[in-house]
């Protein structure tokens, strides 16, 4: 490492001064042939002489200092062009003309071309050698594979960059740091060593360079948020480490009694042949003295989470059935675990390290002490209430997590609501849905039915948020199609609904309230099951709409808006329950959520039944309300209503219910383009198509708003329609 006060050069920057300045001088050269050779290629004769003087003037410089050159030629890839004298016929010198120069100068080209990729496949076979050596874990040997691979061809970013990866195997920063930074010079965009160097420059305990890194990273590439977060994570979190440990050792130096204890009971849990009841009162002791970061670092530089190589600790910590003593022991080592952890991401991390941690967490949780799954949800919750405990928590196999943890709702008691708090935590992470799939159908699905066919006997407030997490789950579209492809979660949330009434309990209504929000998410799908129970779902939320919560209501209408679509029986039925007089009345109360879910329903309704066309007619006089939500701001909502008004202008005399209207002037902005959506331009100009159609008197008004071009072009979406 450096020592303090010596400035470190930035990351992007070479250590060789001498090896830089080749380097440089290497671009400019380049740069020069470059230009003569556009001066050689110009239209212009006066341009082009000027080249051939200055091609021949250089080509006589650097036939005098050739052997200089060879001694001092850099490293770094010279294929561009070749300015050596070598290169060149005699004839060039004895005064070769334009045309012969160029024709030389391609051929040149042409053959370091050959050359070069004659190169480069040597290069990629090395690579590939030191590929498989670093597959094996013979990092030397790939070392020296990438190294022959750079002698072939000088400017392969990826032979630096994995060259780096073997050094970092072999804990040489210093080399690959150098190793990137030559990439970088190949290519100054390349992700892969500034992330390779950012992990150098971490282990060496450089933690600005580090994140700098890291940062440039993000400016390169902003898709690549998350994985620079997490090795922004990586660094903040390391160096806490180092700071805490340093800050430890000052302590104990000084004497710290604190220090000393923690060191004593450790050695004491470590000793073998003690009494259990020994162990357990050590580190209950233990256990209140490590009550500050001071003290979890006293903890983890003592080697504190060895404790469970003692034989009696890990018996009684794994022990399935455990004795009265063991359950002590192990509550002693859980308030330990929690005490040692509480916002220490260090002690999180190596406590999960433990080998079989996470398998056993699962087992504690399904222990029959109270008193273990009460300790053993609190640590778990330590975990999940912080991202960066989540993420430790989802390298562990977390597939029988969901049901474990939804099975506390069974329980009245505080342990229901701690499982609810994990399963929150961690639904919205795409690893813990994924890793839920596994066993959704045959463990969860079953567990979650009977839940919900007992839903009077258990903690109702707990229901409701197993429910709303499966109803979060849904969001991982294989998760959401195996719910609303099981018949038995139908039936069961359809059985819940049953028992709704407005005097069931509040923990009652919101089990309903999560459910219908369920069956919303499931109906985002589309199958047979959805077709089969259509009937019976649509029945129960018709049902539903006269219930005193509102939010329930509209839940109800949501469910409806999605579910008709599946059956034209279903909306037979609901048509003759009454449902377009109820969405015209929601549509009239003027909720923005409530009057989304009732327009679209009214549409689908509209669509296919005459009689929901009649009905609309009968209880919206001259179509007041549908006129309104054309002047929405939601568009889906102006859409729906275009739609719905397009459908019942079929009927006889609804057309001329709309005379003096504004109902022209409102489609034909629409259609002639304030809608910004094509769907709700295309069915305003069948609305207004199918308007003057059924009532000419219409037209005049809409020649006066000289709209009758946009009558024109509405004609074919009418006839399509």
């Amino acid at each position: 490492s450096v020592s303090p006060g010596v400035p470190r050069c930035p990351p992007a920057m070479l250590r060789d001064e001498d090896t830089e300045a080749d380097f440089q001088r290497f671009l400019r050269r380049v740069d020069d042939v470059t230009n003569l050779l556009q001066g050689l290629n110009s239209p212009d004769s006066a341009v082009q002489k000027k080249a051939i003087a200055e091609t021949e003037k250089r080509l006589q410089e650097q036939g005098a200092s050739r052997e200089e050159e060879e001694e001092s030629r850099t490293t770094v890839n010279r294929t561009l062009i070749n300015t050596s004298v070598r290169a060149f016929p005699s004839e060039i010198k004895a005064g070769l003309s334009s045309d012969g120069f160029l024709a030389t100068l391609e051929k040149d080209a042409k053959e370091r071309a050959q050359r070069r990729r004659r190169n480069d496949q040597l290069a990629n076979a090395l690579k590939e050698q030191g590929n498989e050596a670093f597959r094996a874990g013979d990092f030397a040997l790939a070392i020296q594979r990438y190294s022959e691979g750079l002698n072939k061809l000088r400017d392969k970013q990826e032979l630096y960059t994995n060259r780096a990866q073997a050094y970092l195997k072999l804990q040489e920063y210093e080399k690959a740091i150098s190793d990137c930074e030559w990439a970088l010079k190949c290519n100054k965009n390349y992700l892969k060593a500034y992330f390779l160097m950012g992990k150098a420059h971490l282990a060496l305990q450089h933690f600005t360079e580090a994140r700098q890194c890291y940062e440039k990273m993000l400016q390169i590439d902003p898709q690549k948020e998350n994985l620079v977060k997490d090795c922004v994570s990586q660094a903040r979190l390391e160096e806490k480490r180092v700071r805490d440990e340093e800050r430890a050792e000052r302590e104990v130096q000084a004497g710290n009694v604190t220090a000393l204890s923690i060191q004593e009971l450790l050695q004491t849990i470590s000793s073998p042949g003690q009494d259990i009841l020994y162990y357990t009162g050590a580190i209950r002791i233990l256990a209140e003295l490590v009550n500050d970061c001071t003290g979890q670092t006293f903890f983890r530089t003592n080697n504190g989470f060895s404790i469970l190589r003692n034989e009696v600790v890990r018996g009684a910590f794994c022990a399935e059935s455990k004795c009265p003593a063991e359950v002590e022991l192990c509550v002693s080592l859980l308030l330990l675990w929690r005490a040692v952890c509480a916002g220490n991401e260090e002690n999180q991390c190596l406590l999960l390290a433990q080998p079989d941690m996470g398998a056993q967490l699962a087992e504690l949780l399904c222990s029959d002490n109270p008193q273990v799954q009460r300790e053993t949800l609190a640590l778990i919750s330590l975990y999940s209430e912080n991202e960066s405990g989540r993420r430790l928590l989802l390298r562990q196999d977390l597939s029988r997590w969901l049901q474990l943890l939804m099975s506390f709702v069974k329980n009245t008691d505080a342990r229901a609501d701690g499982a609810m708090n994990i399963l929150s935590d961690l639904t919205g992470e795409k690893r813990f849905q994924a890793q839920c799939g596994a066993m959704l159908s045959t463990s969860v699905l079953p567990l979650f039915t009977q839940l919900l066919a007992c839903a009077r006997q258990v903690n109702q407030a707990a229901l409701a948020r197993a429910v709303a997490v499966l109803g979060s789950l849904c969001a991982d579209v294989g998760l959401r199609a195996q719910l609303a492809q099981s018949r038995e979660c139908w039936q069961a949330c359809l059985q819940l609904l049953d028992g709704s009434s407005d005097g069931s309990s509040s923990g009652y209504q919101q089990c309903v309230f999560a459910v219908l929000g369920l069956m919303m998410n499931m109906l985002l799908e589309s199958n047979s099951t959805i077709q089969d129970f259509a009937v019976p779902i649509s029945g129960r939320c018709l049902a539903l709409l006269s219930h005193q919560d509102g939010r329930i209501v509209t839940r109800a209408t949501g469910v409806l808006s999605r579910v008709l679509t599946a059956s034209p029986s279903a909306v037979e039925e609901v048509v003759k329950g009454g449902v377009v007089k109820k969405m015209l009345r929601f549509l009239k109360a003027g909720g923005h959520l409530t009057s989304s879910y009732a327009i679209k329903t009214l549409s689908i309704c509209t669509k296919s039944s005459r009689r929901a066309q009649e009905e609309v007619l009968r209880w919206d006089k001259r179509f007041q309300v549908l006129l309104k939500l054309l002047e929405s701001g939601d568009e889906l909502t102006v859409g729906n209503a275009a739609f719905c008004l397009s459908q019942c202008l079929q009927l006889p005399g609804a057309a001329s219910s709309l005379l003096g209207s504004s109902v022209v002037l409102l489609l034909l902005r629409l259609a002639g383009g304030d809608a910004r959506r094509t769907s709700v331009q295309q069915n305003s100009a069948i609305a207004l198509g199918r308007l003057c159609m059924a009532e000419p008197r219409h037209i005049p008004q809409l020649r006066k708003l000289n709209g009758l071009a946009i009558l024109n072009s509405s004609m074919k979406y009418v006839h399509s329609s």
